[in-house]
């Protein structure tokens, strides 16, 4: 999956980005923010991606990076300030319809409403958010299993059509290919003393 559309920032450190904000906007993303650093577990880092505050494997954990644009780590998360409302991505929920139900269902019990795309939860103010939720989803979420659950989701989507493109064409057999030479050899023979003109 690749983000969706959002207003992306041109800020280079974490700390440019939250400056530029409105300070109520801070105050709340700053707030989220401290959630995903105080549970998110080794291995995860925290930069600038796509033009947000961005959570992620770095390559030194996860080499090969995104497969949409492997010179991006591995994303996991994202929080940003949109024009209309603020906004978190969880790529670990995307990944797992499973965990996504559970948080849903955790999400109704603190009694919140859930604006929530595929990935995107979106919020307008701090209050709308059930950070317990988000902490505990969060903590459940280990590098390791991220990583698996990703790698598990890729295998799954190569079809055996996309296989059968990848896979080399076999070379024909040297008897075979003596064949066929020797077959196109006599036929052009054959029209070559066809065409001659008669002595």
């Amino acid at each position: 999956m690749r983000y969706t559309a959002h207003m992306p920032s041109k800020a280079t450190t974490v700390e440019q980005y939250l400056a530029e904000l409105p300070e109520d906007r801070r105050a709340a993303i700053s707030a989220v923010r401290t959630v995903f650093l105080k549970n998110l577990g080794k291995g995860y880092a925290e930069q600038m991606q796509y033009g947000m505050i961005g959570y992620c494997i770095p390559h030194s954990i996860f080499p090969a990076g995104y497969h949409c644009d492997p010179k991006q780590p591995l994303p996991f998360a994202g929080l940003a300030s949109q024009k209309g409302h603020m906004s978190m991505y969880l790529m670990g929920l995307y990944m797992n319809p499973r965990r996504r139900n559970e948080f849903e269902a955790a999400w109704a019990k603190a009694g919140k409403k859930l604006d929530m795309g595929k990935a995107c939860v979106r919020f307008k103010k701090l209050d709308d958010l059930a950070l317990d939720v988000l902490a505990a989803t969060l903590k459940n979420m280990p590098s390791e299993t991220y990583i698996a659950t990703y790698q598990q989701l890729l295998g799954d989507r190569a079809t055996p059509a996309s296989k059968a493109t990848n896979k080399p064409t076999a070379k024909p057999s040297k008897p075979a290919a003596k064949k066929a030479s020797s077959k196109t050899v006599k036929k052009s023979a054959k029209k070559a003393v066809s065409k001659s003109p008669r002595r």
